[in-house]
């Protein structure tokens, strides 16, 4: 079965809802309250069971790095088929640990946007197989909405709250006012820090060190970086003179690239060696990348200071996504924290990389306040690019916010 990608069905969920009679009263009169989050963004395969409460019943996650390491990149008919061959497996397995029967469900919550489209495919489509044989209503759930919100599961968190969203496909700013109701603030004009990190990692060739065997780009690099001495290779922090929340990441990265190739000339060595300097350059890297991102916070948070966008009392930043695991940059993003009396906050490691459970809980989230479910036989497309929120970094750029002196001194 093909599912095209035209149109937005989280834009058009309210219309949808009210069409099908999904309103609060109908909700409740569900009883078990238990959903079922199946994620398939990108690379990996998860499915998670969770009561209203956000108390996780059984999860089960199938991850490709391994294959994808081996490539050196992720190719996404592999990942379509690597999905193909799992998803069922995936969601028995987690359905199995939770005890639930498919009878018991309140609902089946689903990633459908943004990601790799071949990956979407698949779990779309098993979704509306699944939803449709058991005739139970379907939650189609953003992806980088679900990162936002996870830490809500883990305590009790009011909006509105800034959220600093960083991943190997996404690098964001956002101000998040309700469940589906964000205000996008700065973005990634190229690539996402998490693909610089995969792909500086790979120009290292960090898959032959021998302290690296196993790791992801950005864990290699991260692990290096600790014996290492960042101020060896000073490279220039991106954007330096744009007074806006946006990212660019690609800048950095020619600049690294070009220090490789002056360091393989130096060494007699042929690309693919590692370098005697690894450490030095994964340092300097790293903390490029954290200051970039801990600039732009600063600046998104005073924006959101001067518009009165926060609450004054308990101001909150939420970092989420797969690089917001990295300790570096949450110690980065505490010295930005600490000087703007903000209170950081980041998901486990577990939960800040792609997962069934992130998805269940905004399933949680929307069936509890009665938004964007929709009856099994509702026709659903995905969308590989989506935008999160209204978009207002324009507004950002107006405002021409220009940053107080903060010395980033970040321990190692």
């Amino acid at each position: 079965m093909m599912f095209t990608f035209k149109t937005s069905c989280l834009r058009k969920l309210p219309e949808l809802c009210r069409k099908h009679c999904f309103s609060r009263t109908c909700i409740q009169a569900f009883s078990s309250r238990l959903v079922l989050g199946i994620e398939t963004s990108c690379d990996d395969t998860g499915a998670a069971v969770m009561d209203e409460t956000g108390v996780v019943l059984g999860e089960f996650l199938h991850s490709q790095k391994e294959v994808h390491l081996k490539t050196g990149g992720i190719i996404p008919t592999v990942a379509q088929q690597l999905h193909r061959e799992h998803i069922a497996h995936v969601v028995q397995e987690a359905m199995n640990r939770s005890g639930v029967t498919p009878g018991q469900l309140s609902a089946v919550a689903t990633t459908i946007m943004p990601g790799l489209a071949l990956s979407l495919g698949i779990g779309l489509h098993f979704s509306l197989q699944f939803v449709r044989q058991h005739r139970k209503p379907f939650i189609p759930i953003h992806h980088m909405e679900a990162h936002a919100l996870t830490v809500r599961m883990l305590q009790p968190i009011e909006f509105p709250f800034l959220v600093l969203l960083i991943s190997g496909g996404h690098s964001l700013l956002a101000l998040a006012r309700g469940i589906d109701d964000f205000l996008l603030l700065g973005q990634a004009l190229d690539e996402a820090p998490g693909d610089t990190l995969d792909k500086v990692a790979r120009r290292l060739s960090l898959t032959k060190h021998p302290r690296c065997s196993g790791l992801s780009g950005g864990q290699a690099l991260e692990l290096l970086a600790r014996d290492g001495d960042r101020s060896k290779f000073p490279f220039k922090t991106p954007m330096g003179q744009h007074y806006d929340c946006n990212f660019s990441f690609a800048g950095l990265r020619n600049q690294v690239n070009m220090v490789i190739k002056k360091q393989e000339q130096m060494e007699g060595v042929e690309p693919g060696a590692v370098l005697s300097c690894v450490n030095d350059i994964a340092a300097a890297t790293q903390h490029t990348i954290a200051c970039h991102l801990a600039k732009r916070t600063h600046r998104a948070i005073m924006f959101c200071k001067a518009k009165a966008l926060l609450p004054t009392s308990n101001p909150t930043l939420v970092v989420s996504g797969g690089v917001a695991s990295n300790q570096y940059i949450r110690k980065a993003l505490t010295v930005i924290t600490d000087t703007t009396g903000l209170q950081l906050l980041c998901p486990p490691a577990a939960l800040c990389t792609d997962n069934g459970v992130m998805i269940a809980w905004n399933g949680v989230e929307r069936l509890r306040a009665g938004r964007g479910i929709l009856p099994f036989d509702q026709e659903v497309s995905y969308e590989p690019k989506a935008p999160l929120g209204v978009d207002i970094t324009a507004d950002v750029k107006e405002a021409n916010i220009k940053l107080p002196p903060v010395k980033l001194n970040i321990p190692d």
